[in-house]
C-alpha cells in the first residue's frame, strides 16, 4: 500500500469536511537511534511513523462553538473520510468551548502556502551517525567503561485549515549522551551530553576527555552532610530548572491564584527578580535552536488553543533584564485579561551573564559544590514552584579555587523561581542538553549560575 503524502493527507481532509471549520494537521516521523554498553554497540535502528488529527469545529448561533478533535496513525487513504466524519461527530457532542476565536485566516497566518507543501518528506537512518562511531569505538578501547544512547528525528508538520492556512515544517531534533563508569566496587559514575540537529557539530574526544576529567575526580572522595551550600550549576543543570519554571508560566493560572506567578491581585508580571540582567526568551529564529514558526495543536489547554492553529510564533521574553515580562496567553485568554498574546515556545535561552565560562568559575569558588546535572525532578508546592529532585553522575567539592573531591548525592529543594532572586554570578551562556527533561525538550542555551545557598535538603544514596 503507497502512503499519501501529508500534504494531500490535509487536502483530502479538508475537501471531505462537513462541518463550519476544520483543521487537519499530520506529523510525519523519521528517527535514528544508536545505543552502546559496557564499551560494546548494542543495538541501533530506523523507522517511520505518521500521526494525525482533524479538528472539527461547529459555530453555534448565540457565539458559542463546540469543538471535536480525533487523532489516528493511519496510513490508509480509505480511512480519511472516516475520521473526519468521527471528529464531526465528537463537535456536535461537545460542551461549548471556553476558548472560542475566529480561527486564524490566510493573511493572519502570514502565509496562504509554503513553497515546499509538496516536496518530498525528509527522512533520517542510521547513516547519520557515521561522524561519531569512529571515535566512539577508539573511547571504547580505554580502560573506562562507556554507555550511551544516539538518538536523531526529523519530524514533517503540514498545518492546513478550511481559512485558507497551509504551512509545512520539518523538526530536526538530535541529542548523544554518554556516561563513564570507573571502578568496580561503588564505581566512580559520571556524564555528558549535547544536542544537535545532524551530528556533524559533535565533538566526542571532546566528549570523552571531559568525561575522563570528571572521572579523575572521584580519585578522592569526601562525605558531606545535608546543608545549603555556595553551589555551581552548570548549564544542563540550569536548562532543566528553566524549562520546568518556563512550563508553569501560564497566564489564565497566574490570574486565578493557582502558580508561583500569582500575586494579591493579579500576577507577577513585572516584578523584579534579581539585578542580574538576566533574559529568559523563546525565539523559534534563534541560530542553531530553531523550532516550528506557527502554532499546530489538536487540542487546547491553559498555554495552547485549536483556535490559534497557524498563529505565527514569534521571540518572547518571559524575563528581561531580571524582571518578570511576559507569561503565556492564547488570544482567547489574553482577551479575557487584557493581555499580549503568546505561545509557549519549543527553545528557551537564558542570556545577560558574564563572558565567564564554568572553568573560570570554578577558579573563583572559595568553598563550594560543583554538580553535573540534576534527575528524578518534581513539583512540591506549585505556590512557591519548590521542586524536589536528585543530583546525580557527579556531585564535587571545589576548594581555593579547585576541584580537590568527589562528593556523596544529594536530594534537593529548591524553586527555580527563588534561585533567579539569590543568583549571585552568571557566567556565559552557551547550548547546552537538558539531562532530565531530554525527551520532550532539547533546544537550550543556558549559563553557568553561581547559587550561595543551593537546599541540599538530604543525602542521597543514588549514584
Amino acid at each position: 500500500m503507497s502512503v499519501v503524502h501529508g500534504g494531500e493527507v490535509v487536502e483530502r481532509a479538508l475537501a471531505a469536511a462537513r462541518a463550519d471549520e476544520t483543521i487537519v494537521i499530520v506529523t510525519d516521523a523519521s528517527e535514528a537511534s544508536l545505543r552502546w554498553a559496557g564499551n560494546s554497540m548494542t543495538t541501533n535502528g530506523s523507522s517511520i511513523s505518521r500521526s494525525w488529527a482533524v479538528v472539527s469545529i461547529v459555530r453555534e448561533s448565540d457565539g458559542t462553538a463546540r469543538v471535536g478533535s480525533v487523532t489516528s496513525t493511519s496510513v490508509d487513504e480509505a480511512e480519511i473520510e472516516s475520521v473526519v466524519r468521527a471528529a464531526e461527530e465528537a463537535a456536535r457532542t461537545a460542551a461549548p468551548a471556553r476558548d472560542t476565536m475566529p480561527l486564524i485566516d490566510a493573511e493572519d497566518g502570514a502565509a496562504h502556502g509554503d513553497p515546499d507543501w509538496a516536496a518530498a518528506v525528509p527522512a533520517t537512518d542510521v547513516g547519520v551517525f557515521a561522524g561519531i562511531t569512529g571515535d566512539l569505538a577508539a573511547g571504547f578501547d580505554r580502560a573506562d567503561r562507556l554507555y550511551g544512547f544516539a538518538h536523531h528525528q526529523l519530524h514533517t508538520v503540514w498545518l492546513g485549515t478550511s481559512t485558507g492556512i497551509r504551512r509545512r515544517w520539518t523538526q530536526p531534533t538530535g541529542s548523544i549522551e554518554i556516561n563513564g563508569k570507573r571502578g568496580e566496587q561503588d564505581p566512580a559514575s559520571a556524564w555528558t551530553g549535547v544536542s544537535t540537529t545532524d551530528f556533524t557539530d559533535v565533538d566526542v574526544p571532546a566528549l570523552l576527555a571531559d568525561l575522563g576529567r570528571r572521572l579523575d575526580w572521584f580519585g578522592r572522595r569526601v562525605e558531606l552532610p545535608a546543608g545549603r551550600y555556595e553551589t555551581l550549576l552548570p548549564p544542563s543543570a540550569v536548562a532543566d530548572l528553566m524549562i520546568y519554571l518556563s512550563w508553569t508560566m501560564e497566564g489564565r493560572g497566574a490570574h486565578e491564584g493557582h502558580t508561583a506567578f500569582s500575586r494579591a491581585g493579579g500576577t507577577r508580571i513585572g516584578e523584579r527578580l534579581t539585578d542580574i540582567p538576566l533574559t529568559l526568551y523563546s525565539d523559534p529564529r534563534a541560530a542553531g535552536l530553531e523550532y516550528q514558526p506557527f502554532v499546530a495543536t489538536p487540542s487546547s489547554s491553559e498555554a495552547l488553543s485549536v483556535f490559534d492553529n497557524g498563529l505565527p510564533a514569534r521571540r518572547v521574553d518571559w524575563i528581561r533584564d531580571g524582571s518578570v515580562e511576559n507569561l503565556v496567553y492564547p488570544r482567547a485568554t489574553a482577551a479575557e485579561f487584557d493581555a499580549p498574546v503568546t505561545s509557549p515556545g519549543s527553545n528557551l535561552l537564558l542570556t545577560g551573564g558574564s563572558d565567564a565560562d564554568l572553568a573560570e568559575m570554578i577558579a573563583r569558588t572559595e568553598r563550594g559544590l560543583l554538580l553535573t546535572c540534576l534527575w528524578y525532578i518534581r513539583e512540591v508546592d506549585p505556590a512557591t514552584l519548590l521542586l524536589t529532585g536528585l543530583t546525580r553522575d557527579g556531585v564535587y567539592l571545589v576548594e581555593d579555587g579547585v576541584v580537590t573531591a568527589a562528593v556523596n548525592n544529594f536530594r534537593f529543594n529548591d524553586s527555580p523561581l527563588d534561585l533567579l532572586r539569590r543568583v549571585s554570578e552568571a557566567g556565559a551562556t552557551e547550548t547546552t542538553l537538558p539531562r532530565e527533561w531530554k525527551d520532550w525538550f532539547t533546544r537550550t542555551a543556558m549559563p553557568p549560575l553561581r547559587i550561595p545557598d543551593f537546599n541540599m535538603s538530604s543525602v542521597s544514596q543514588a549514584t
